[in-house]
């Protein structure tokens, strides 16, 4: 199980990210830091000693590979570092003009961390004391995550934080962080003086730092491989009036990847799938079924794309090239995908009709490869399925001339503009002759199942004129 350091009790110092009180030792916090003890808890249900330690399900311990999303423009050197008198300055603004007063907003947090541990609680999640924390932290976790003190921090931690901060540095210098806990610190390393970092060399040295907002000067010291910006809400005058340098937030992402990125092993890189097993009383034996309902497992599951697919041809060189398309139509008659008629796939294909297709739904360890030969379905067909996209889509058809050189993306955009004007009243877009669609009618499809060590399952359907031939077998190779 994973152990999740606490913020603390009432006379301790918190950060943005901390559960519990405020710290007398705090200098000008920000409202955003002083947080209220928790409200009683109701009489049907006793809150646990405080200090406490939430033990919170995580998954296997997997080393520090990290899921979040990964910014290759946000160095380091790129991104702002805030002092402690802006750090604490940026936290008054961000909290004022929410219309709260900072009693108001302790209150709110306090009911917040209350709520949070009575349904902790509610799930049978268990809580430790302080003084009933192992002494030795190496070997029964897999992530302590140091949320004891923020920013506006100074002076000398005391009982029980500073023997707290004592085992996280005795963690530190274990070694290696498969034989022991990773180290995941918000905002400030717990010890660490905001500005100027680890000032004696005897601190925690974390793997991980989640800054919040920016980070803070002593950041430029941590050296661990992971260094994450979490909360993306600095509103654009804070961002003029302290002329932050932030990296993008990719996408929705509540946090972005800051500084260099770890250097990896690549041969060591590896998953030990677990999943059920495909046995072949479960395989229905026309694969076009099993197909679909695994098809629909995906979309189930809320995967992103499930219909997304490697197309693989071969021109008459036998030279293959690969390139990932969105299936649009499946049936007994085979996939249907749709493109420019003018593309490199779609050379290769006059040339070779053969052609292969990869689905690959990592989330539930499977993969589906389809092999055969590919027409070009109807032009009723291609006519109907293009009048049903979005007419964005049926603009971008008739601009992009796929796998062709343009002087520039401006030249695009210019032509679309343009078509749009075109087609401002509504009227009907007429499809473009040279885009339409293509039918992979199967000859074999290969189910695979991930599976511990290796031992895949692989279930392979031949298809000819006369019957399908399915074989299951066991296989070492992995992806």
């Amino acid at each position: 199980m994973p152990f999740l350091l606490p913020t603390a009790t009432a006379v301790a110092a918190t950060n943005p990210s901390s559960l519990f009180s405020s710290s007398p030792h705090c200098q000008s916090p920000s409202p955003a830091l002083r947080l209220p003890p928790p409200p009683p808890a109701p009489p049907s249900r006793q809150l646990p000693r405080f200090p406490a330690v939430p033990f919170l399900p995580f998954s296997p311990r997997r080393g520090m590979a990290s899921r979040a999303v990964s910014s290759a423009a946000a160095a380091a050197a790129d991104v702002t570092h805030l002092t402690q008198r802006d750090a604490a300055e940026i936290d008054e603004q961000l909290m004022g003009p929410l219309g709260f007063s900072v009693d108001q907003l302790m209150e709110l947090a306090g009911l917040s961390v209350a709520a949070a541990v009575a349904e902790l609680e509610s799930l049978a999640i268990p809580f430790l004391a302080v003084e009933d924390v192992p002494e030795d932290l190496s070997s029964e976790f897999d992530i302590v995550i140091d949320a004891m003190f923020g920013f506006s921090f100074h002076g000398t931690p005391g009982p029980p934080f500073d023997d707290l901060i004592q085992r996280l540095i005795s963690l530190s210098v274990i070694g290696s962080s498969e034989k022991r806990p990773a180290i995941v610190s918000v905002d400030i390393p717990s010890g660490w003086h905001v500005e100027e970092g680890d000032v004696d060399g005897g601190g925690i040295r974390p793997d991980m730092l989640v800054s919040l907002t920016a980070p803070k000067l002593c950041a430029k010291k941590f050296t661990g491989p992971h260094h994450f910006l979490g909360g993306r809400f600095v509103p654009l005058p804070i961002l003029s009036k302290y002329e932050l340098q932030l990296p993008p937030y990719p996408g929705t992402s509540m946090c972005v990847r800051i500084g260099k990125a770890p250097s990896v092993d690549i041969s060591s890189l590896r998953e030990n799938y677990i999943s059920p097993e495909l046995l072949e009383n479960q395989v229905m034996p026309d694969p076009f079924d099993q197909f679909v309902r695994w098809f629909d497992e995906a979309v189930s599951a809320g995967l992103r794309e499930p219909n997304a697919m490697a197309l693989t041809t071969v021109n008459k060189e036998g030279k293959p090239s690969s390139r990932m398309v969105l299936l649009k139509g499946v049936d007994k008659q085979g996939f249907v995908w749709y493109t420019n008629y003018g593309s490199r796939k779609a050379h290769d294909l006059s040339e070779n009709h053969n052609a292969a297709l990869l689905f690959y739904w990592n989330e539930m360890n499977r993969q589906v490869r389809v092999e055969g030969s590919v027409q070009k379905v109807p032009e009723e067909e291609s006519e109907k399925y293009f009048h049903s996209r979005p007419r964005g889509s049926q603009l971008g058809a008739i601009v992009s001339k796929q796998s062709t050189v343009i002087a520039g993306r401006e030249v695009l955009q210019q032509t679309y503009k343009e078509l749009e004007q075109k087609y401002s009243d509504g009227s009907m877009i007429p499809k473009p002759e040279y885009w339409g669609g293509y039918r992979l009618t199967p000859t074999l499809f290969e189910f695979w199942q991930g599976q511990q060590s290796r031992l895949h399952d692989r279930y392979v359907s031949c298809i000819n004129s006369f019957a399908i031939q399915a074989i299951l077998w066991q296989s070492s190779e992995c992806l």
